[in-house]
């Protein structure tokens, strides 16, 4: 296939470079990039009936999204009756989280997983670090996911969120899940991490477990680390030792591991985390919604790798990515600071990405042919020297037209490549069965 008249955002040296031309896919890779002039007089009136061919108009062409903290097992619980306190995060988790991932089955696993990613692939978003939870069932729902991903064909790193919570047979079989899934359904295309819940919900001994099942195997892991004061003080409490340093206690932080929210750290803390090549993925957007607080950035290192989720509130981490920079503003950063700042985090990304998928694009010749384009046609100079404005306060304000991953169409001017009906009736079917049983609990 080709894509013509694009704004091309290729990467190189931590850098954006906008071509405007046209790029050549064959069998999944980009086998050429053709620079010429942009003309507005053949761009828009250009009229080819070629199936093979998708013109842009005009419109930027970027790297896919990513989302590097998703839940997809939260897609189906909009509307419940929750009948218990809502006043605090705990109660948030007990009244609400805690019993819907209770509730799961393996039939409605598979729905949340397929609404989740419905929802990314329009949100240009086609890598999602899952981090699962579904104590009623566990055995295979990781499997489930994996199927999902790859009936549409996208890319993802699964884990199963092993806690203590709900008791230590069903701790066990958390972690049995997390090696279970390794050992049987990792490929190029779905990768795993080990999960963990937070550190108040987890046991030494499920801890030292966790260890040896990491060490063994070159594991990073996937954990919600001091999200809200709680995690500090339960952990605390229970434990006799503060979160950060129980992971570190079982040799649980390396460079391939995801610390979620990261919130209520000192600033010693998070030099431990620079120490240990780890990497912080902020949800700013759940943080409010459930009034946890937000990471003082006066206070985190410029050299800590920082991800962006959306910890499944929603499917679009460039949105979390907005948010992000309009709260460096908000804490007082300069735009020239908050601009460094949000640039360092965008190539934290595509580095850490590739910590798992090596072949991540870079939208150069021979890279693999995943990209997505923004309905944004720039309407001034478009260069290296004011990319990021436009990125800002442009792009990131437009939809998604065109998603294509692996030299596939996922996306075309706005439609999905599949019939969404197919797979709605089955979600919402799956929802209201979700819905009966919270009622119950």
């Amino acid at each position: 296939m080709k894509i013509t008249n694009a704004w091309i955002c290729r990467i190189s040296n931590d850098k954006i470079e906008p071509l405007f031309g046209d790029i050549e896919i064959t069998n999944g890779k980009i086998v050429s990039i053709d620079e010429k002039q942009f003309d507005p007089n053949k761009v828009f009136t250009d009229s080819s009936e070629d199936k093979d061919i998708l013109n842009a108009k005009g419109r930027v062409v970027t790297i896919p999204n990513i989302n590097f903290h998703d839940h997809f097992y939260s897609r189906l619980a909009k509307g419940l009756p929750i009948t218990g306190p809502m006043d605090n995060f705990y109660n948030i988790l007990n009244s609400l989280w805690w019993k819907v991932d209770r509730a799961l089955d393996k039939d409605m696993i598979t729905a949340s997983a397929q609404l989740g990613i419905i929802d990314s692939i329009k949100n240009g978003v086609t890598y999602i670090f899952d981090h699962h939870s579904s104590p009623g069932k566990t055995d295979g729902s990781l499997e489930a996911i994996a199927n999902v991903l790859n009936d549409f064909g996208i890319r993802g790193v699964l884990c199963f969120e092993a806690t203590d919570r709900n008791g230590h047979r069903l701790a066990e079989d958390g972690l049995k899940e997390n090696q279970n899934f390794l050992k049987n359904y990792v490929n190029d295309n779905v990768k795993a991490l080990f999960g963990l819940h937070a550190s108040f919900t987890i046991s030494d001994e499920t801890l030292q477990t966790a260890s040896k099942i990491v060490e063994e195997n070159n594991l990073g892991i996937h954990i919600h680390l001091c999200e809200d004061k709680i995690d500090r003080e339960l952990s605390e409490k229970a434990y006799n030792d503060l979160p950060l340093n129980r992971l570190i206690k079982y040799n649980l932080l390396n460079e391939k591991s995801i610390l979620s929210h990261g919130i209520h750290l000192t600033k010693d803390e998070y030099e431990l985390i620079v120490q240990h090549q780890s990497a912080i993925a902020f949800n700013p957007d759940s943080n409010m919604n459930n009034a946890v607080g937000l990471p003082d950035f006066n206070i985190i290192p410029d050299d800590i790798p920082i991800l962006m989720g959306t910890d499944g509130m929603h499917s679009n981490p460039a949105k979390s990515l907005k948010q992000f920079f309009l709260l460096l503003r908000h804490s007082g950063k300069s735009f020239d600071e908050s601009f460094a700042r949000f640039q360092k985090v965008y190539f934290n990304q595509l580095k850490f990405v590739k910590r798992f998928f090596s072949d991540f694009t870079q939208l150069n010749v021979n890279d693999r042919a995943d990209m997505i384009i923004w309905d944004y046609v720039p309407p001034t100079p478009f260069t290296n020297e004011n990319f990021w404005g436009h990125f800002i306060y442009g792009i990131l304000e437009s939809r998604i037209s065109d998603v294509i991953h692996n030299g596939n169409v996922l996306m075309k001017n706005f439609k999905l490549e599949f019939n969404e009906d197919d797979f709605i009736s089955n979600i919402m079917k799956e929802g209201n069965r979700l819905f009966k049983k919270f009622k119950g609990y």
